[in-house]
């Protein structure tokens, strides 16, 4: 290791030492010189320490070992006084000091990267004690237990579940099926934090915004469900779900065009046409959702794990059809609108990749057209199953008045 690669180092340990010891002396900065254990000087000298120790141990782990106990015996023995003599029970002066040490003496031999990132997120957490505090506060046990599921279904279950179909029709993926699972459940957390946070109205229209780019089904007979259960949060439903199909509509037109510029022509007037349509009903329903601003949503759970596995086996049954299905039919808007019924990505990359080499540009814009009407239809549906008949009935209106201007703008500007 070169003197200057060690200077790199010792001024990494030394900096990761004076962000913690900032972060520490703000928050005592009340408090006389002399009154704290440890500030901006003790929390720099402790990082350059740890490097000192670690490159004097070498190689060896025993003797860094040793140095690390030999600096947390004294400094735990201060901190335990301290708070005998405040009555405190906080550790964590001592655990940030114990850290200091330690992210020193990897800087010294390990990744600069690591070293530099993890001192700047171990400053950032430090610093965000009263919200954190907060938020355990605010957090309900249903939160913290949904929360819990979800990370289950996501770190334990997902990434032993196979990635290939098991099925003879080459149809069911287990791994893409819990996928879609675990999609459910988090746009379904996402909104119910949101509403927590930004209210009814707001809360519902932001998550489904962001709920859109991913998965517009998945926000509509979630939010739908909403309705049932409290018919008074029609209007906030009903403009977020707008909101996430306008949203889908130019995600999918944005992929089309990005893998096939030269379907921008013939496919945006007729997306831009449904879109604005579902504009309007989506700004009435917003504006009606202002006049029931004080409506308390019945916020329960943030999601039902027993729906969401029911959603699941619906999901794989349409998988199963829709594959079976496909196979019988030739022809490509058959196929477009089989697969749309599910979900409009497959069948969507598949005519901009063979535009303009398998297809024409017309053929390939009609397709993926087909397939957006027929996954309006479809989520038309669940709004009827999940909502209820006044937001079905309402929502599949939208949507047919957006099928309309979308065809008639189409036949307008033909593809080539």
């Amino acid at each position: 290791m070169s003197e200057l690669e060690l200077l790199q180092r010792a001024a990494l340990a030394a900096a990761i030492g004076l962000l913690i010891g900032i972060e520490r002396g703000w928050q005592e900065r009340q408090a006389r010189d002399g009154a704290r254990v440890a500030g901006i000087r003790t929390f720099t000298l402790i990082g350059i320490l740890g490097a000192i120790c670690s490159l004097f141990s070498g190689a060896g782990t025993t003797a860094l070992g040793l140095s690390f106990l030999a600096f947390a015996l004294p400094l735990g023995i201060f901190e335990w006084r301290r708070a005998a003599q405040e009555g405190s029970v906080s550790a964590t002066d001592l655990v940030a000091g114990l850290l200091t040490f330690a992210l020193g003496a990897y800087a010294a031999r390990g990744s600069l990267a690591v070293a530099a990132a993890v001192g700047v997120v171990s400053a950032a957490i430090l610093a965000e004690r009263r919200v954190m505090h907060e938020f355990l506060r605010n957090l309900k046990w249903t939160e913290l237990r949904a929360a819990l599921m979800l990370l289950v279904m996501t770190a334990v279950l997902l990434p032993v579940l196979p990635d290939r179909t098991v099925d003879p029709w080459d149809a069911l993926n287990p791994h893409q099926i819990w996928l879609m699972t675990v999609l459910v459940g988090a746009i379904s957390y996402a909104g119910y934090i949101a509403v927590r946070i930004a209210g009814e109205r707001n809360g519902l229209l932001s998550a489904a915004l962001l709920g859109g780019i991913v998965s517009s089904t998945t926000v509509t007979w979630t939010y739908a469900r909403l309705v049932r259960r409290d018919a008074g949060a029609l209007p906030a439903v009903m403009a977020a779900i707008l909101a996430a199909w306008i949203v889908s509509l130019l995600r999918m037109s944005a992929v089309a065009i990005l893998i096939q510029p030269a379907l921008a022509a013939p496919l945006a007037p007729s997306i831009l046409a449904a879109a604005a349509i579902l504009l309007l009903p989506g700004f009435l329903a917003w504006r009606a959702a202002a006049t029931v601003e004080n409506h308390a949503l019945a916020l329960q759970d943030p999601f039902d794990l027993g729906l969401m596995l029911r959603l699941t086996a619906l999901l794989a049954i349409i998988m199963l059809l829709s594959k079976i299905g496909a196979s019988a039919h030739s022809g490509l808007f058959a196929l477009g609108g089989i697969s749309g019924l599910l979900d409009v990505d497959p069948i969507t990359l598949s005519m901009a990749k063979l535009a303009g080499t398998g297809v024409t540009a017309a053929v390939a814009v009609s397709t993926i057209l087909i397939a957006a009407a027929a996954n309006g239809l479809a989520k038309s549906v669940l709004a009827l199953i999940f909502g209820g008949p006044k937001l079905g009935m309402m929502l599949s209106l939208s949507a047919l008045a957006a099928f309309g201007a979308g065809a008639a703008a189409h036949a307008y500007f033909p593809a080539g």
